[in-house]
């Protein structure tokens, strides 16, 4: 049982260990209140759903209901713990708000219906729309959430069936920039590295990522590894004090949109100390000339003007990693969220191969996820992406994915580039997208420049069919919404950040007629009779089991190969790393071991694009630059952003999340210990800016941008001055509304039905990273006003926020959740969705 209060201490007791050294073990479990380990009717394997991590776990079942968790001890990610989000937001499945029927819009509400008449409507607008304009009119836009199998499931139906190239996850928002920096230095996507490389790294460097939020279970192996003997040195990237800056041996904190002069630097360093393996740079690499002609032009002192930090730091951060022995590197979206995404995240990956730091113990990258299952939505081709890494501008690889489904190549979309989902947008707002179907996302909260997104989703010429376990935001403006099961009431395996597979068992049954996800994708292909070539089923399979092993064949012989993986392989034990062969049975720890990468010309995922214009490179292009498939050392000149702050505006704006809650709080804002740590909404000054406008801790300001404004509580933290930083998880479904004009209740403006302002993204930019077309969450200006002080508000104390603490005396509330002080607290810079 959990012995310390972890809203208070999330990371839990440490258990020290030194390099090369197991990680000990540490088993985590919560229970309801009178419910004791000798009640539980039966546990269920699965894993967790609230991150990226991937951690093992078990659901606690008694009288057919979850009352609790408890972390799997043989698991290779989590040795046993979990974090808060793991503990306590399970108890979302039990809300009784929960969806349990179909609903319809009729005479402008939305009205209880069966599932008949629900799906009836979606197939016939489907059908219709196809036989008034073709496959473009219709589009999908998925989750980082479901299982493995209900992504193939959907990527089979949009792109093999209805014939679409509209279909996205929300992946868009968080991981984009992992996969194509990814692609753009090895050819594919895929985690290099592995989490055990922490075990055994004498130096790791966080670019971007606060992993004490992130990934807490992830966070508590470093902090083991700092506690024990021989700790690594730790380098942090992040214009904010966080939990992981105060660890650090050094904390660079530069100015917002900086991040490529930043990389430059550090390279320029490497390089002109000889820090370089040469002979790796030889035999498995191209383009180190074109580097290091680029980086002659970031010395220290450059750098030091661009980024607004000191030189010496520069200095010390470039020695760290260039003379590191086993150097791990993770990469989070205070990179993949702001300027210059995938050209700053792929400096990364050449600093790893200009020092020869892959394919071995501590030496590796993770360009991470954020969400548990976005590794999913890439492999199988539900982000828009030819399923098993297959490359669309490749007309081999388009037959060999057709085979696979029995389908005409011609039938599955590869004229261009996917739609990604910004586009889609754009598209359903000019009216060439008539039909998006959303599926278990909240766009109403989570995309940017919302009133825009509110205006095109409400359009009557949209018809917009939600699927989701909860009535969110984006729900409340549908047309039609059918309700689904979630983690623990289905079935299905999903793969975490460093490509360990888990299998999760439906544990209980979903409330009332919701049905899992991947019944609704095979109840839809049968009703619109979708076909294979030879008029069979196009979705052969009715369970997932049958789905998993579908998907096998299609991934095998591809870099993300799980062949030699089953059900009855993945359950009792610890998850596996993909790819799992016949030669490689147990998985893989580590890829590109050899140095051999997956970038030949005939099996690459892509060709790699322009990174200032997000252009494709031509098959012939690649195939000159790189005959014989060794990864790729690609250059980028630093180009400032397209928004900075000026006399109207003269802050940065970042947004991200706290530890407490993820996404827009569907799950975690109804787990009342998450909750009850992160109520509402705040923005984070640093002290200099709070006395600059007039403010005090605990004041009610305006946050304002050219595009909305947001009320929120202020803290004052170790923010760097000129950045304001909002967490973007508070939207209005608690408040009973879909947002400003499209709810009810009053704003603080005065005009009738609209709440005041409180999502973050209000004030975010429609704009994104010209190469994996991520919106850019980081990189705005901003302005802020005090509006009423904190004096006998409600929300005024400290307890209202709900960032990660650190080690320290915490007190008591009154409702029993220990408070932190603001000492104790730092909000992320990581904001994926």
């Amino acid at each position: 049982m959990v012995s310390t209060d972890r809203i208070a201490e999330p990371w839990g007791t440490r258990t020290p260990y030194g390099p090369g050294e197991p990680w000990p073990t540490r088993v985590d479990t919560f229970l309801d209140d009178g419910v004791s380990p000798g009640d539980v009717d039966r546990w269920v394997q699965s894993a967790t759903l609230l991150h990226s991590n991937g951690d093992g776990l078990d659901i606690a079942v008694k009288d057919g209901r979850i009352v609790g968790v408890r972390g799997r001890a043989v698991d290779r990610v989590n040795h046993g713990r979990l974090g808060p989000k793991d503990l306590f937001g399970w108890q979302a499945n039990a809300s009784p708000d929960r969806l349990t029927r179909p609903l319809v819009r009729r005479d402008g509400r939305l009205v209880e219906a069966t599932w008949d008449e629900a799906m009836g409507r979606v197939v016939g607008r489907t059908q219709s729309l196809l036989d008034e304009q073709g496959p473009s009119a219709i589009g999908f836009y998925t989750s980082g959430q479901l299982f493995l199998e209900e992504y193939y499931t959907l990527a089979l139906v949009a792109h093999g069936g209805i014939g679409t190239n509209h279909v996205d996850g929300n992946t868009r928002l968080c991981t984009a920039t992992a996969a194509e920096a990814l692609k753009e230095s090895f050819g594919c996507d895929g985690q290099p590295g592995s989490y055990t490389d922490v075990d055994h790294a004498d130096a790791i460097a966080l670019f971007g990522h606060n992993v004490a939020e992130t990934q807490t279970v992830l966070w508590s192996r470093v902090l083991d590894r700092l506690a024990g003997p021989r700790p690594p040195q730790v380098l942090c990237v992040d214009p904010r004090a966080t939990p992981v800056a105060r660890a650090a041996t050094v904390h660079l904190a530069p100015r917002p949109g900086t991040n490529v002069a930043l990389m430059n630097g550090l390279l320029h360093e490497v390089i002109a100390h000889g820090w370089v393996d040469r002979a790796y740079v030889d035999a498995h690499a191209v383009g180190f000339d074109e580097l290091e002609r680029q980086v002659a032009d970031y010395p220290p002192e450059v750098v030091a003007r661009i980024c607004d930090v000191a030189a010496d730091d520069l200095r010390a951060a470039a020695r760290l990693v260039g003379t590191a022995e086993r150097l791990l590197s993770t990469v989070l979206q205070g990179f993949y969220q702001s300027h210059q995404a995938t050209a700053a995240a792929v400096q990364v990956n050449n600093l790893h191969v200009v020092r020869g730091m892959l394919g071995r113990p501590g030496a590796g990258i993770l360009q991470m996820n954020g969400q548990p299952t976005a590794e999913n939505t890439r492999e199988c081709g539900a982000d828009g992406d030819l399923a098993g890494f297959r490359n669309w501008s490749n007309d081999a690889h388009v037959a060999d994915l057709a085979r696979v489904w029995n389908v005409d190549p011609a039938d599955i979309p590869h004229y261009g580039p996917p739609t990604h989902l910004m586009q889609m947008m754009r598209y359903a707002e000019e009216g060439s997208v008539r039909m998006l179907w959303v599926q278990a996302t909240n766009p109403a909260v989570s995309l940017p420049e919302l009133a825009r997104i509110r205006s095109v989703l409400s359009q009557e010429r949209l018809f917009l069919v939600v699927q989701d376990a909860f009535l969110s935001e984006t729900a409340q403006l549908a047309d039609v919404v059918l309700p689904a099961a979630t983690w623990g009431e289905k079935t299905g395996t999903f793969t975490n950040a460093d490509r360990t597979v888990h299998l999760s068992e439906k544990a209980v049954d979903p409330p009332g007629e919701a049905r899992p996800d991947l019944d609704i994708f095979v109840d839809f292909a049968r009703r619109m009779d979708l076909q294979d070539k030879d008029g069979r089923p196009l979705v052969p399979w009715t369970g997932p089991e049958a789905a998993f092993e579908a998907w096998k064949e299609c991934s095998r012989g591809r870099l993300c190969d799980y062949s030699g993986l089953s059900y009855a392989k993945l359950r009792g034990g610890s998850g596996i790393q993909w790819p799992c062969t016949d030669d490689a049975p147990d998985g893989t720890e580590r890829l590109y071991a050899d140095g051999a990468f997956w970038a030949d010309p005939d099996r690459c995922e892509s060709y790699g694009r322009d990174l200032v214009t997000g252009a494709p490179l031509e098959p012939t292009e690649y195939r000159a630059l790189n005959p014989d498939g060794k990864a790729v050392l690609k250059a980028a000149e630093y180009l400032p952003p397209v928004e900075e702050p000026d006399e109207d505006f003269p802050l940065w704006l970042i947004t991200g999340r706290t530890l407490y809650h993820f996404h827009t709080r569907t799950k975690t804002g109804r787990a009342p210990q998450l909750q009850d740590a992160a109520p509402d909404v705040w923005v984070e000054l640093s002290a200099t800016d709070a006395s600059t406008y007039g403010l005090a801790e605990g004041d009610l300001a305006e946050v304002t941008t050219p595009r909305g404004r947001v009320e929120a509580r202020v803290r004052v933290s170790g923010i760097r001055p000129g950045v304001a930083f909002l967490p973007f998880h508070y939207g209005y479904w608690d408040l009973g509304s879909a947002g400003p004009g499209a709810g009810s209740g009053a704003g603080s403006d005065g005009r009738p039905g609209e709440p005041p302002g409180r999502a973050a993204n209000e004030l975010t930019m429609t704009a994104w990273d010209p190469a994996s077309k991520q919106p850019l969450f980081k990189t705005a200006a901003a302005a802020v006003r005090r509006l009423r002080g904190g004096d006998g508000s409600p929300s005024a104390a400290p307890t209202t926020t709900g960032s990660a603490p650190v080690a320290g005396d915490v007190p008591p509330t009154a409702g029993g959740v220990r408070a932190l002080s603001d000492e104790d607290l730092s909000a992320t810079t990581d904001g994926a969705r």
